[in-house]
């Protein structure tokens, strides 16, 4: 089977957050189970860095102001296609944001090209790839399946995957005469939304299917309180929204093999972890030493993500004797409250604000926990990779955390399952307790060690998650026969 994959950005090319993480090792996965995968992306100057080699599989004349061409490549296993727009993508810096901080005044225009590309291929303009299934990511790539419905020919089966439904691409009605759809799209049942034109609101209610990223998640955004004003669309289409928990890659994510650790190591070596807990705090300026309880912390700093709780729950678990190590970036509020804690706990807390791949591998490697606070989480790859690196999760009892942290309660515990902690509601008391909880399974050696080893042998990969894929797509083609 072939499908095609529309994202904004995929991993190793170019990644902002985990949608490039998901983007970039499904395909991959998907392969064991026969489903050839080609994935669309604009080529920004990072990607054509990496596709010397591509040749010309498309061309447009005007693609939204300007010449463009599709180019297709393999990059490290993945089959892309890369759009090479310069006039809409060759820019420096973050790819949604100017220098100024806020959005690309044209991200209308940039990321509708993409769909509209995504759509054009779905259709059969490229000779040799006829898709089956055409698998939109995000706003960004959700009016795909519109430009399909709305198209008079016979089309591919479509898949919208939700990762965060915050971010829905809503834009003033202005946009709505350049995207080249027909009048008729511009209604409750099209794109209209709100009085404007909203993008993954209709992409939402016009593919075939829609995912989330966890069971619990897909629950969540039907209600208000999680839904952002889309929850009864969501109700309506309640029969074809599935939750597919996320994998990682569990090659890149290997602690026996992973070159950014001081000491590799494995379930049968888990006392060599200890090394990377010394690296850690050398590399943070932390007082060194085994004993005190180090949590870390690998986010976008943001009100989403709960870390604002984590700022007001840090002194009761710092006079506990406890250490931070934070690697993370977002709202200038929360980076200076971190700075300020840094500053007023040296040794005990150590903060690095950007963005650091092998730094990120060496806390998941050494940390004794990792936080997770979120206020809410489609999925969430942090705590994949805690239980993997066997940093035990303290997570809030929401969306993905839910579903893939085993709360270390009494019964947990002497049923031999637990893999870390959770609290609800999301709150600086629930925070606190569950630091807590966690500095008291560090006093017990033998209950921490085993807590620790169930989530490395927990199962945290793409493969059960690409045999629901591959089982959705199937389903949709059969439907459609």
């Amino acid at each position: 089977m072939k499908v095609l994959s529309v994202a904004s950005e995929v991993f190793p090319l170019i990644k902002t957050g985990g949608l490039a993480d998901v983007v970039g090792a499904l395909p991959l996965a998907l392969r064991a189970q026969d489903v050839d995968v080609r994935t669309l992306l604009p080529a920004y100057p990072a990607v054509k860095e990496k596709i010397a080699e591509a040749t010309v599989a498309l061309a447009y004349d005007d693609l939204f102001g300007g010449p463009a061409r599709v180019l297709a490549d393999r990059v490290d296993g993945l089959d892309l296609l890369a759009i090479d727009a310069p006039h809409l993508y060759d820019r420096p810096g973050n790819i949604y944001l100017g220098p100024d901080g806020l959005d690309w005044p044209d991200n209308a225009q940039r990321f509708a090209a993409l769909a509209r590309v995504g759509a054009d291929i779905g259709l059969g303009a490229i000779a040799d790839f006829n898709p089956a299934v055409v698998h939109a990511h995000d706003w960004q790539a959700a009016l795909a399946p519109a430009y399909l419905h709305f198209s008079d020919r016979p089309r591919p089966r479509t898949i919208v995957t939700i990762h965060n439904l915050a971010f829905q691409g809503h834009f003033p009605l202005s946009v709505f005469g350049a995207l080249g759809l027909p009048d008729s799209a511009l209604s409750l049942d099209g794109v209209e939304y709100f009085g404007g034109v909203g993008y993954l609101k209709a992409g939402l209610r016009l593919a075939d299917a829609i995912t989330t990223v966890s069971p619990t998640y897909a629950r969540e955004i039907m209600t208000p309180e999680f839904g952002m004003a889309l929850d009864g669309l969501l109700r309506s289409r309640a029969p074809v929204v599935h939750g597919i928990l996320n994998g990682i890659d569990d090659k890149v994510w290997n602690p026996a093999t992973d070159s950014a650790l001081v000491q590799t190591y494995n379930a049968l070596r888990i006392d060599m972890r200890a090394r990377n807990k010394t690296a850690l705090q050398n590399k943070l300026s932390l007082r060194p030493g085994l004993d005190p309880p180090l949590v870390g912390v690998v986010s976008r700093l943001s009100d989403q993500k709960g870390l604002d709780l984590l700022l007001h729950a840090l002194p009761s678990f710092i006079a506990r004797g406890g250490q931070l190590a934070l690697l993370g970036s977002g709202e200038p509020s929360l980076q200076e409250g971190f700075a300020a804690a840094a500053s007023a706990w040296r040794g005990a807390v150590g903060c690095v604000f950007g963005y650091d791949e092998k730094l990120a591998h060496l806390i998941q490697g050494g940390a004794d926990f990792v936080v997770v606070p979120s206020r809410f989480e489609p999925c969430g790859l942090t705590q994949l990779c805690a239980l993997r690196y066997g940093a035990p999760p303290i997570v809030s009892r929401v969306g993905g955390l839910a579903d893939t942290v085993i709360d270390a309660n009494e019964a947990a515990c002497s049923a031999g399952v637990a893999t870390g902690f959770q609290f609800s509601p999301p709150s600086v008391e629930g925070l606190s307790y569950a630091l807590e909880r966690a500095v008291d399974l560090m006093g017990n050696p033998s209950a921490m060690r085993r807590v620790r080893l169930n989530g490395m042998r927990a199962d945290v990969s793409w493969r059960g998650p690409a045999e629901r894929y591959a089982a959705l797509y199937r389903s949709l083609v059969k439907t459609a026969a």
